[in-house]
């Protein structure tokens, strides 16, 4: 009997496991990539008490105000000749979304590259004080070991560069970066936003040199907006908003680290995206459930109202959960009866198991 109880506890605690990780991704789909996120921001300024940085001019730090902490930091730098206006649309947006943003000035508008990177260290440093400031909301709130750096044209560039100088960076989003004779030997998995139009940093003097001298062994992604120009990737709401929700799903992935966000990347947003005219990619992440085409096994269609067919050799027997792990519905597909009926069941998710595998089924 000691042994029945055992097991049963065991596959219990698998179920249980499993499902809780099913249930936490179901929230994050392509409809929750809003503009603006669901959280309230607040901001904070030199004024409010954070530290001016030695090696940038100005801060504004974006932060939700109803979100859970700890938060994971992104700090981005404009572009040649620009001010922090050039890209603040992306402190509320990343803000809204969880993510405490600080957008920073240059101490001279022409700075190149380089030291645009070395101000996005800078920036990453008053994070870091912030997080201990007595006075500062901010206080204990941060994660500081999920920062992350962005920046528009030369300060994209630079975000590049940064995290050639600091190996400690989750993540870089370069936004049209433009950078020459890049040396770029770092392993932060890197997003690169590019515009096919671009006359100021044409892709195949940047971009797309970026994206191969950076190593085949990070994780590394470019998205070539489809007529886009040089600031197409200034605001979230670039090539009809597939800018905003791809950076924003990257940054989740890797400096949040939630693999929620692995098949909005994969099954979505890379998938023949309609505002791309060029995507490279070569990066790997982990699926949470199993896809039809990762196995000898299929199930369509999905989503479904009714009938739910399936693809299989063998008879093999099948079990439906609930998001929460109950099991609704078991049976056997025969070699020649090979469906499962979802009629009688109200619309929602479920998770079918069959041969040790398991499928999330859409029931509309």
């Amino acid at each position: 009997m000691k042994k029945i109880y055992t097991t049963a506890l065991i596959l219990t605690l698998v179920l249980f496991t499993n499902f809780s990780l099913f249930a936490q991704c179901e929230d994050v789909t392509l409809a929750s990539l809003t503009n603006p996120g669901p959280f309230e921001i607040a901001t904070l300024t030199e004024a409010d008490g954070i530290r001016n940085g030695p090696d940038y001019q100005g801060a504004t730090i974006y932060y939700p105000t109803n979100a859970t902490p700890p938060y994971a930091s992104i700090a981005i730098v404009p572009g040649f000749v620009s001010q922090p206006s050039s890209v603040e649309e992306w402190g509320p947006f990343y803000a809204s979304h969880g993510i405490v943003t600080i957008i920073i000035g240059t101490n001279s508008l022409f700075d190149l590259p380089e030291a645009r990177g070395i101000a996005l260290l800078d920036a990453l440093e008053t994070m870091r004080q912030e997080n201990n400031r007595s006075a500062s909301p901010l206080e204990g709130a941060l994660d500081t070991n999920k920062f992350a750096v962005s920046g528009w044209s030369m300060g994209g560039g630079g975000a590049q560069r940064a995290a050639v100088l600091d190996n400690s960076i989750k993540g870089v989003v370069a936004l049209c970066p433009y950078l020459l004779n890049p040396q770029l030997q770092h392993d932060s998995p890197v997003l690169i936003l590019s515009g096919e139009n671009d006359p100021t940093a044409p892709p195949a003097q940047h971009a797309n040199i970026h994206y191969n001298a950076t190593p085949n062994s990070t994780d590394k992604l470019l998205f070539e907006v489809a007529n886009g120009n040089h600031s197409v990737a200034n605001t979230p709401n670039g090539g009809n908003g597939a800018v905003g929700k791809i950076a924003l799903s990257w940054l989740k992935l890797y400096v949040e680290q939630n693999d929620c966000y692995c098949p909005i990347l994969t099954e979505n947003l890379l998938d023949n995206p309609p505002a791309a005219s060029s995507v490279l990619s070569s990066f790997e992440c982990e699926l949470l459930s199993v896809s039809d085409n990762e196995s000898n096994i299929g199930i369509f269609p999905n989503p479904t109202q009714d009938i739910v067919n399936v693809s299989v050799k063998n008879a093999v027997s099948y079990q439906v959960y609930s998001t929460m792990g109950q099991l609704i519905k078991e049976g056997e597909l025969s070699t020649s009866i090979k469906q499962i009926d979802l009629s009688n069941l109200p619309a929602t998710i479920y998770y079918v198991k069959i041969a040790n595998q398991t499928f999330k089924v859409i029931k509309k």
